[in-house]
Parts: structure tokens; C-alpha cells; sequence
């Protein structure tokens, strides 16, 4: 049960309506790494989550995700007052409403003429928010990662923005959401290592003979050694030829067919061959104008 209460998370200021700010806010209203992806993420993890801690933090932390959802959107909602009022009041001539509404060369006039002003689901771009944005996949020590990751860009982009504007207001509420991007991160993580082992995710072992070892795939100059394929932690592989059929077959591929499989895959191949030593015309000279020269006999 979900009850709502009037009053903002955190008190939201705005000093002046800014609608091309207001635009790009809606990155973390309708955007992949907004809060309403993160609000969606975490309750459809706690609802098939079996452990009770981790089920009730996931569902206090969605909860809160919906609370930052409401502070985002008002501050959206805020910054578009009063191009929401002259636009729908018709307030300037219509050259004076355009312009200032495409003005600060951003797609602000986008969700003024097509949403009034509101916050809608979408990014900045305009792109519709889809539940696409949504990567659990059902086991918690992978969820618990994919979580951290998502807290983390939520918090690049809240750091963008906050550095985008100048209202102290707003500089002040985008940091208070900066800041529980963080404060998750930390009970993900902690709730990440209350788990023994959590490395790997999943329940089946990996290979042992290929668990600990490091391609260098991409050879020449800018090769750099590291913790991430150092020799202590890694039998290290310098030559991208020595990965060639590392299990010691020959690196083909290889399919067992049934007789009758068999048979109509050599007739396949025999009907249509290729023959190398041909140079037929194509459309392709007919229509340069240039045939190509007749060969010697």
C-alpha cells in the first residue's frame, strides 16, 4: 500500500522560471538514469526478492526513488510556470512567444507546445521514457552491481546540472538528490558484501583453466600492464594468435549432421557455388557506360 503525502522530500526554490533549464532536467525525470527507471528498478526487485532484508531495503529505496521523481518533476514544473502561463494566455505577440521558447537553443518548445509545460516522460532529447531502461535480470548479486552502477551515473548527470544553472534554489535541491544517489550506493554495496561469496554472480563455477587469464586482444604500441592483468593476478597472454583455439581444437567450427542432413547440405553447396574464375557483366557496368574489356583467349 502507497500512501502520498503533500509535502516535498525536500523543499523546492526556484528564483526564475528558466524553460530551456527546465528541458534539461527532464533527464532525470523520463531519462535511462532518471528516477523513475531507478523507482521501477528497485520495486520490481523487491518484489521477487526472497531475502527480507534485502526486499525491504529495495522497497524503502524505491519508494524514496518515487519521492525524488516528485522533487525533479515540481522543479521542472517550477522552471516552466511562467512560459506555460504566457504561452497558453497568449500573453506576447507570437513571434515573441517563439522566441522565447526556442531562444536558449534547446527543444524547450518541444515540451511546451506538445505537454504545456509539464514534466513529461521523456529525456532531454525527447526521447520516450521505456521500460527498455530496466536491466534487473534476477539474481541479486548482479542486480545489486547493476544497481550501484545506475546510483553512479545518476549522480554524474545530477552533477551536471547542477552545473548548468545558477538559481541557488535549485543548485541546492539537485544537490540534496546528488547526494542520496550516493547514500544508495552505499546500502547496495553494503548489502553486496553482506553476501558470502558474491563473486560470481550466479551459482555455477567458471572455468578454472580461463577464470584468471588476460587476452591481450588489441597488440602495439599502448599495451599497459596492470592490476587488471598484472602476473599476480593473471597468466598473462601477449599475442592475440596464442588465444587462437585456446581449448587445443583447430578453432573451426564444427556440426554433427544426420545423413539426410548431410546430404542436402552438400547439394546446397555444390548448387550454389561461386565460380572464382568468372568476370560476368553486371548492372553495375551497364549502367557506367564502361564495359569492361573482353580477355584474352
Amino acid at each position: 500500500m502507497f500512501m502520498h503525502n503533500k509535502r516535498l522530500q525536500y523543499t523546492v526554490r526556484v528564483s526564475e522560471t528558466n524553460p530551456g533549464l527546465a528541458n534539461l532536467m527532464l533527464e532525470q525525470f523520463g531519462g535511462p538514469q532518471g528516477e523513475l527507471a531507478a523507482a521501477c528498478r528497485y520495486f520490481t526487485q523487491a518484489l521477487a526478492e526472497d531475502d527480507p532484508g534485502r526486499k525491504d531495503m529495495l522497497m524503502d529505496i524505491a519508494t524514496e526513488e518515487l519521492s525524488h521523481l516528485e522533487v525533479i518533476g515540481t522543479i521542472i514544473a517550477m522552471l516552466n510556470k511562467g512560459a506555460k502561463g504566457e504561452l497558453a494566455e497568449a500573453t506576447d505577440s507570437e513571434a515573441e512567444l517563439y522566441r522565447k521558447i526556442t531562444g536558449a537553443g534547446n527543444d524547450s518548445h518541444v515540451t511546451q507546445v506538445l505537454y504545456g509545460g509539464g514534466p513529461a516522460l521523456i529525456n532531454s532529447g525527447g526521447q520516450l521514457w521505456n521500460a527498455g531502461y530496466i536491466d534487473s535480470i534476477g539474481d541479486p548479486t548482479c542486480d545489486l552491481r547493476s544497481n550501484i552502477a545506475a546510483e553512479s551515473r545518476a549522480k554524474i548527470i545530477y552533477e551536471r546540472l547542477i552545473n548548468l544553472t545558477d538559481d541557488p534554489g535549485v543548485k541546492e535541491a539537485l544537490g540534496f538528490l546528488m547526494t542520496r544517489e550516493v547514500a544508495h550506493q552505499l546500502s547496495f554495496e553494503k548489502a553486496l558484501y553482506a553476501i558470502t561469496p558474491n563473486f560470481p554472480p550466479g551459482k555455477m563455477a567458471p572455468m578454472p583453466q580461463f577464470a584468471r587469464t588476460y587476452f591481450n586482444m588489441s597488440e602495439g604500441d599502448g599495451d599497459t600492464r596492470g592490476p587488471w592483468n598484472s602476473d599476480e593476478n593473471f597468466q598473462y597472454v601477449g599475442s592475440a594468435k596464442q588465444a587462437m583455439a585456446v581449448d587445443g581444437g583447430s578453432g573451426l567450427p564444427e556440426v554433427m549432421l544426420q545423413p539426410g542432413q548431410a546430404q542436402a547440405v552438400e547439394q546446397l553447396a555444390a548448387r550454389t557455388l561461386s565460380d572464382p574464375e568468372s568476370d560476368p557483366v553486371t548492372g553495375a557496368d551497364l549502367g557506367s557506360g564502361e564495359l569492361p574489356t573482353e580477355k584474352a583467349v
